[in-house]
Formats: C-alpha cells, structure tokens, sequence
C-alpha cells in the first residue's frame, strides 16, 4: 500500500507536454510577466503571447500601435458623445406619441457604445499593466493626443476608474 501511495504521489515521471512552457518547449519564446516596473522588453509579451517584442523595430512598431490604439479611445468617446447629442436632438424632433420608440432604440445603441468603450478601457488597462515604462508611456501619449484632436468638448477631468 505504502508503494502504490508514493507511486501516486511522484508525478516526476509524468510528460507534461510542455504546457507550462508555451507548448513548444523553448523558454527563449516564453514571455516575460512582470509585476513590477521595468523598461526591460525582452520577452515582452502585449496582452497576448502573440504580441511578442522581439526586437528593436517590433518594439517601435507595437508603441507606435499602442499610441494609435489609446488615441483611438479617445475618438471612440468623442463619438459616443456625438451621437448622443444627436440623438437626443432628433428625438426632440419627433411628435411626442414616437419618442418612446426612438428613446429605446437609442438607448440600445448607447448601451452598445458604452459596452464597446468599457471593453476598449480595460483592455488598454491590460495593455498598461505590462508594468513596462515604455508601454505605459505609449497609453498615455495616446491618450493626450487622443484628447487633443478629439476632447474640445470633453472635460479633462476623468470620470470612470480606468484608462
């Protein structure tokens, strides 16, 4: 009983594929997570193990994309607010027997919109939390020329709790 208990118990002879390792059993290609920051990118992995930094240009090319990426946000809040505006015009158009009908259809869209920019937020929060300098600089620059080229109505005061 004794043999069978640690026979149980040893797994060292067990083949794992591999799957704590990226699956292919090269370490070079494992991306690094840090909880602490850095200005290290090597290894760096941006949200998915795809996303790899692997050398000088990739890193120029993803901050690049992470600045369009934050500036995009932006845009997308703009918008959003646009389109609320609007519609909250041609509503006030309408005879007052269909506004409940265009009030809801509204309304989806706006949840929709809302939905669309939460996703956005927090998915450029993942992006910041590589705890990399160069990452978090890229969200934030985004983010101010985001805010210059689409903020002249929005306050620059923040009013949700992330990104």
């Amino acid at each position: 009983m004794e043999h069978d208990q640690s026979a149980m118990m040893d797994h060292s002879h067990m083949d794992h594929g591999d799957h704590m390792h990226g699956g292919h059993g090269d370490m070079s290609k494992e991306c690094s997570m840090n909880m602490l920051f850095t200005w290290d990118t090597e290894n760096l992995c941006i949200v998915f193990r795809q996303w790899r930094i692997s050398s000088t240009p990739s890193l120029l090319f993803s901050l690049v994309a992470i600045v369009f990426l934050a500036t995009g946000y932006e845009g997308l809040r703009a918008l959003s607010k646009k389109y609320e505006l609007a519609t909250a015009r041609r509503i006030e158009a309408i005879p007052r027997q269909n506004q409940n009908q265009a009030e809801q259809r509204a309304h989806l869209i706006k949840g929709l919109l809302y939905a669309l920019q939460n996703f956005y937020a927090f998915m450029l929060m993942l992006i910041f939390m590589t705890y990399n300098g160069w990452v978090m600089i890229a969200v934030s620059l985004g983010a101010f020329l985001g805010y210059v080229v689409f903020g002249q109505t929005t306050s620059s005061t923040k009013d949700n709790a992330c990104h």
